[in-house]
């Protein structure tokens, strides 16, 4: 995919971080900062946090996401486009692009709990082993992100939830973004993890999620698209963002639902990650181009269309695996 396939094309990035730790403070200091959230504009930011959670696979490969370098590459040409308003990441990659310098006017929102890692025997019990609010607030990020997901016959769910209510207070407290990813989830019978993606699942999991912390003034929910999502956007006054998740059925199909679901009141915009940095066809400039084309923006997104592509620097239950 990339022009570029030198293998030693970011061993510039281990040097720094072996001799000088402290270029990632410096460089999230010096960062410039998006000019800010407005009504009436969709956001469009690409979520790279899956490998933190041991969550590798991307459609039938399951270790798509292995080579962090290809996922570097393709992350570079994702932010390159100027309608591209920012990056959902783990710690690690979160640093990696600061010293790449692409993040440049972007949002930054940091990836909180990765605890409950993909096949893990206590996977409900997600605990929060990533960002903190204080380090995101020294990063200068706009906010942080929880995966919320609610098991009814778990006891780990509960301590889940207090976790969560717990990080959307020290975010407020600092004026900085929760964004939460709730859902209704259940083990099958292989033991895997899924979750419901019911509209009545999907409300219920939001009337839990936007009620958790003792405010909600700094929280946005992050939405699966599914079916009668017009009921599911009727359930929050919460500003919300539609996931991606593990691409399933055609490319033409998957953009059809989010262009759908972006039209309805409260959406303000996509967070995905999977879906655009790895389509069936290998056009990462392509997806990323056609994804933003959908966002209801006042001005047109014509200019994302023939954006360059830089080469980066050296009763059936539907169910869908989380984030």
């Amino acid at each position: 995919m990339s022009p570029n396939d030198d293998p030693r094309r970011y061993e510039h990035l281990s040097r720094i971080r072996l001799e000088d730790p402290e270029a990632v403070a410096r460089a999230a200091a010096t960062r410039r900062r998006h000019p800010g959230l407005k009504h009436g504009v969709q956001n469009f930011i690409v979520a790279a946090d899956h490998p933190a959670r041991g969550a590798l696979s991307v459609g039938a490969d399951p270790m798509a996401m292995a080579d962090r370098r290809e996922l570097l590459d393709r992350l570079q040409i994702a932010l390159a486009n100027p309608a591209v308003d920012g990056i959902l990441a783990s710690p690690d990659i979160m640093d990696d692009l600061l010293l790449l310098g692409a993040l440049e006017g972007k949002l930054v929102f940091g990836s909180m709990n990765r605890g409950g890692l993909a096949g893990l025997v206590n996977e409900f019990d997600d605990r929060f082993t990533g960002h903190t609010a204080a380090a995101l607030e020294a990063l200068g990020a706009d906010g942080g992100k929880m995966l919320t997901r609610i098991c009814l016959g778990d006891p780990d769910t509960v301590a889940t939830l207090e976790a969560t209510a717990k990080a959307i207070d020290s975010l407020a407290e600092r004026k900085l973004i929760a964004m939460v990813e709730p859902f209704l989830s259940v083990r099958d019978s292989h033991g895997k993890v899924r979750n419901d993606l019911r509209a009545d699942a999907v409300i219920k999991s939001v009337g839990i999620a936007e009620g958790l912390g003792s405010t909600s003034a700094y929280t946005w929910m992050k939405l699966p698209v599914v079916d009668e999502m017009e009921r599911v956007m009727a359930s929050t006054t919460l500003p919300t963002v539609l996931l991606g998740g593990d691409p399933s059925g055609t490319q033409d199909e998957v953009f059809a639902s989010w262009q759908a679901a972006l039209a309805l009141p409260g959406v303000r915009g996509l967070t995905v990650g999977r879906t655009l940095l790895y389509p069936h066809d290998g056009d990462v400039a392509g997806a990323v181009a056609t994804a933003a084309s959908l966002l209801n923006n006042p001005a047109p997104a014509a200019a994302t269309a023939s954006a360059a592509r830089p080469a980066p620097s050296s009763d059936r239950i539907p169910v869908k695996v989380s984030e």
